[in-house]
């Protein structure tokens, strides 16, 4: 009977995907175009599909590395103190789990799921949200000529602050970042949010509210200062022929309240790329110090701006990002948050160059530039983070890639780092070759 039963459960799951991929493209686009194509940022607005019941298509992601770094410092350790010494092994696969459903005309549902994760070894909910493109559900033929233009996004999942996070890797989904690591100022942030579009003639304008949250609780103290983050993005995005492509695009957010709204550049609860570099023997491992390589400024009360270009020529593809972030550290004594007196100030810079090549421009080499340099306040030392990849990568299928690529990335000898910390004129560099499936 045992068997029979997972016989049956076995031909249930064939059956059931099979329905899945037997849809027609627009659909699965519509549900799920992040998978579809390169370089697609929001989902495009396209006329919704008609509805005629659920539809769910179930996704994935898997990703691994080989990684063959080294790295040395300046700093003056402590007695007994090293860095750790750093061999040339794989890192802990990871794996994401999608479902994209299409709940009614015009509605669609995401929902991702992190199996596996440098931070969390064990399965959790990355988050998810809902998207609204018509109001037939409500009525037919509602608001019918705004809704060709207007869309509603509201969830619990990554807010659309710059167009670096469409770029990025988020955990095991990699297969849209041409390079093995992110921007060392990772701007990618999950709060619940509440989000209004309007599209129109390759125009793009964006207004959205967050409440500045990464964990979420309902519990206020005496010392409690949380309040709601603002942020907007206006771009424009034309395929301007068969050959020519240009999209760019303004962003901002204001954070507020000295309790919440300080981590957007470290929420990010998968981890890097980079695996213990410059991690000393005194620090702790696993999936602790999960943001090796990157740098948050931390600042709260904070203002940030992000502008990005996209140009593709033929095969030829660039892509850049200056961001400047200013706002004030905060120290709290007894539960009690207190601004520093004076703001503090960093600006990143990226660039990346990509030749696609092939008939399908299944193949692509390229490098990026990616520095940061700024203050935590006005008194404070300049610290500056230099790092350039040089990659390649071949698209074995649409949904399976290969990418080699060679870091270097430096730290300036700031005693903003202090003497004694592994960061101060730190380097590391050497070689990532990562395999990853994406459907």
């Amino acid at each position: 009977m045992k068997t029979l039963w997972i016989k049956a459960a076995v031909l249930s799951t064939v059956l059931v995907s099979t329905a899945f991929y037997a849809q027609e493209t627009k659909m699965r686009d519509y549900l799920a175009p992040e998978k579809s194509t390169r370089n697609i940022f929001e989902d495009p607005k396209v006329e919704a599909p008609e509805y005629d019941g659920v539809k769910v298509v179930v996704g994935g992601d898997f990703a691994l590395q080989f990684q063959a770094l080294e790295h040395s410092t300046k700093g003056t350790l402590a007695t007994g103190v090293t860095l750790n010494p750093m061999g040339k092994d794989f890192n802990l696969p990871t794996a994401n789990l999608d479902i994209n459903a299409y709940l009614a005309k015009g509605v669609k549902m995401h929902l991702r799921t992190y199996l596996s994760a440098r931070h969390h070894n064990e399965a959790w909910v990355k988050g998810g949200y809902i998207q609204i493109d018509n109001l037939d559900f409500i009525s037919k033929g509602l608001l019918e000529g705004l809704m060709k233009n207007v869309r509603v996004k509201v969830g619990m999942d990554e807010i659309n602050y710059g167009d670096s996070h469409f770029r990025r890797s988020d955990n095991a989904e990699t297969i849209n970042n041409a390079f093995v690591g992110n921007n060392i100022m990772d701007s990618f942030t999950t709060q619940a949010f509440g989000e209004v579009y309007y599209h129109k003639d390759g125009f793009l304008g964006m207004v959205g509210v967050s409440n500045g949250k990464l964990n979420q609780s309902v519990v206020n103290t005496a010392t409690s200062d949380n309040k709601p983050s603002l942020y907007a993005k206006l771009g424009y995005d034309k395929q301007v022929n068969s050959d020519l492509r240009v999209r760019l695009t303004g962003s901002i957010l204001k954070t507020n309240g000295l309790t919440t709204n300080g981590k957007l550049y470290s929420d990010d609860r998968a981890g890097s790329r980079y695996y213990y570099v410059l991690l000393t023997t005194a620090d702790t491992t696993g999936t602790t110090n999960q943001a090796t390589g990157r740098f948050n400024p931390g600042f709260y009360d904070m203002t940030a701006i992000q502008i990005n270009p996209f140009i593709k020529y033929q095969g030829l593809e660039f892509f850049g990002t200056f961001e400047n972030a200013s706002g004030y550290k905060v120290t709290t004594v007894a539960g009690v948050p207190t601004k520093a007196a004076t703001s503090g100030n960093y600006t990143q810079y990226a660039g990346e160059l990509l030749y696609r090549f092939g008939n399908k421009e299944q193949f692509y080499v390229g490098g990026k530039y990616n520095a940061i340099n700024g203050k935590d306040n006005d008194t404070a030392a300049e610290r500056k983070i230099t790092r350039y990849n040089l990659a390649g990568g071949w698209f074995l299928t649409k949904n399976v890639l290969a990418k080699l690529e060679y870091v270097n990335q430096k730290y300036n000898e700031s005693t903003a780092w202090g003497t004694n910390s592994a960061l101060y004129g730190g380097k590391f560099n050497g070689v990532m070759l990562e395999a990853t499936i994406g459907f």
